[in-house]
């Protein structure tokens, strides 16, 4: 099985999950570092994945997707330029993205493209059984038969599982169209507006009966009949908007992520580098945890 891993979405958790005070023994905080490698752990222990891809953010605002919605993700802009990120965590990147490396764990990014396009791509492609851990739920619309979501969004701990079934009893919509319902719906997080008065009841309806953005707005377009009168007024209002969000919402499948060494190693590929990070960082409990999760002796 191979456990695709939205990395960002990790680290930030775990950097708000656990204290700056968990620290090097130089004083600089591991917190986000050493929260990741636990969820991992965790997961791992649940899951026993034999492939493992730690999926990155090598473009977290696209320009394609900034260019069509200019407020996609704004409020998160810092104030100089990129990513509005706590400082604390800035350091952390590297040094977790040592400890993959030294584990021989790969991770994977695409320039232009965000972690979620390059989960779709990897799963995709891919002909085995696939999980996805994140607590993003636009991941959702990766859900198939071969593809599952492991969401954690309310903490590793409680942990769930979505496959189609589980994605239509929550929100009443085919995994397929996650997109589509999270552009009717809108989403602040992300900076998507949604269609006003249009909230997760009303989509869901939507997209029940039409199907995508799209056939939603063709529909609307085409006159009264068969269309629910107060949404079509709100469809139409929103046309501007529906024209562009598909091309923003959805996940592309085609970014440029290469061929992947993704089998979890018998050991550590370097282990002396590896040991030296858990003495330098004051890691060696999250590594080795990490490590016995993934049966990597």
């Amino acid at each position: 099985m191979l456990l695709l891993v939205d990395a960002a979405s990790l680290y930030f958790r775990a950097f708000h999950g656990v204290p700056e005070s968990v620290t090097a023994p130089d004083g600089r905080p591991v917190n986000a570092v050493r929260g990741f490698l636990d969820m991992v752990a965790t997961v791992a222990s649940r899951r026993h994945p034999d492939r493992f891809v730690a999926c990155l953010d090598a473009d977290w605002r696209p320009d394609f997707r900034v260019a069509l919605l200019p407020s996609y993700k704004a409020h998160r802009v810092a104030p100089g330029g990129g990513e509005l990120i706590p400082a604390g965590l800035v350091p952390q990147i590297p040094v977790l993205l040592d400890v993959l490396t030294a584990i021989g764990l790969a991770a994977a990014g695409c320039s232009g493209f965000e972690a979620d396009d390059v989960i779709a791509t990897l799963a995709a492609r891919d002909s085995d059984s696939v999980e996805v851990v994140s607590g993003d739920r636009d991941l959702f619309g990766v859900v198939t038969d071969r593809v599952r979501m492991l969401y954690v969004g309310r903490g590793v701990s409680k942990m769930a599982v979505f496959g189609p079934d589980e994605v239509r009893e929550k929100y009443s919509i085919p995994a397929a169209h996650y997109a589509d319902f999270a552009a009717l719906r809108g989403d602040p997080s992300d900076g998507l507006p949604g269609v006003a008065g249009v909230g997760e009841r009303t989509a869901a309806a939507l997209v029940e009966r039409f199907g995508s953005v799209e056939a939603i707005l063709a529909a609307a377009l085409d006159g009264p009949d068969g269309f629910p009168a107060g949404s079509r007024v709100k469809v139409l209002a929103a046309a501007d908007y529906l024209a562009v969000a598909p091309a923003v919402v959805r996940m592309r499948t085609d970014a440029d992520v290469g061929s992947l060494d993704d089998a979890v190693p018998a050991q550590p590929a370097n282990p002396e580098w590896l040991a030296e990070l858990a003495e330098r960082h004051g890691l060696a409990g999250s590594i080795d945890r990490a490590c016995h999760a993934l049966d990597i002796a």
